[in-house]
């Protein structure tokens, strides 16, 4: 029998969520699709692809812009990204890892 595989959540993800599924989770936080303190760890990738398909939904009005989000939702998206980037740096990550 095959092992399911686990999301880890944001604070095991690697440099403290910043990848896509971190992206993920962390646009579900902005939108109020789970809570900001929700780290979705322990989700199957089955629920994590349902929140996918649920953040997109609620990124289509916007155009996948963070400009085009209102004062509210931009509030409360620099306010959680700007956390999740100031832990990932204390963890290491810096932007350039992917530049290559």
């Amino acid at each position: 029998m095959r092992k399911q595989k686990l999301y880890p959540g944001l604070d095991e993800d690697s440099y403290g969520g910043m990848t896509p599924t971190g992206r993920i989770v962390r646009d579900a936080q902005v939108f109020g699709l789970i809570a900001e303190d929700e780290t979705c760890a322990g989700w199957s990738l089955a629920a994590i692809q349902d929140l996918y398909d649920r953040v997109t939904d609620a990124w289509r009005p916007y155009g996948q812009m963070v400009s085009n989000l209102p004062e509210d939702l931009r509030a409360r998206h620099k306010q959680i990204y700007d956390a999740a980037v100031a832990r990932a740096r204390e963890r290491g990550w810096s932007p350039e890892l992917y530049s290559d």
